[in-house]
């Protein structure tokens, strides 16, 4: 079934140059991009996108980390898209993430991982509504 999916390109994949060979791995899986823009998120923004991790030990640290620079949010589709960009994008750690994987290639640490994709369908459906309106989807 195709679907579609969420995928932020952190901040510092941003400031170390890698959001376009981070956008070339996703169209060169075949991943079509409906939308695209760059932001900056302020705190209250990055607070409400990650309220679910509220009161987690790492909540603070991940805020502060969002808002430090600019972010690129895409809206990408393909065939099981939630799936097949979690694979692309391996673990949130980068060092047990697969060779080749987004993460492993272009991450740090487990919050400075390069990019954030959706875990679910459901939350792919909130995330894309938090940053874009249907005006700006192409629909495919």
């Amino acid at each position: 079934m195709r679907e579609r999916t969420l995928a932020i390109i952190k901040p510092h994949a941003v400031s170390e140059g890698f959001t376009g060979k981070i956008i070339d791995d996703i169209i060169q899986n075949n991943f079509d991009i409906l939308a695209i823009k760059k932001i900056q998120l302020k705190k209250e923004e990055a607070e409400k996108f990650y309220q679910i991790h509220k009161g987690k030990f790492f909540y603070d640290d991940l805020i502060k980390f969002m808002i430090s620079g600019p972010c690129v949010v895409l809206v990408l589709s393909k065939e099981n898209a939630v799936k097949n960009f979690r694979d692309l994008i391996g673990n949130t750690d980068p060092e047990k993430a697969k060779n080749k994987s987004i993460r492993h290639k272009f991450g740090l640490t487990n919050r400075e991982n390069a990019v954030h994709g959706s875990d679910s369908l459901k939350n792919s459906k909130k995330e894309i509504a938090f940053f874009f309106s249907n005006t700006d989807i192409i629909n495919i």
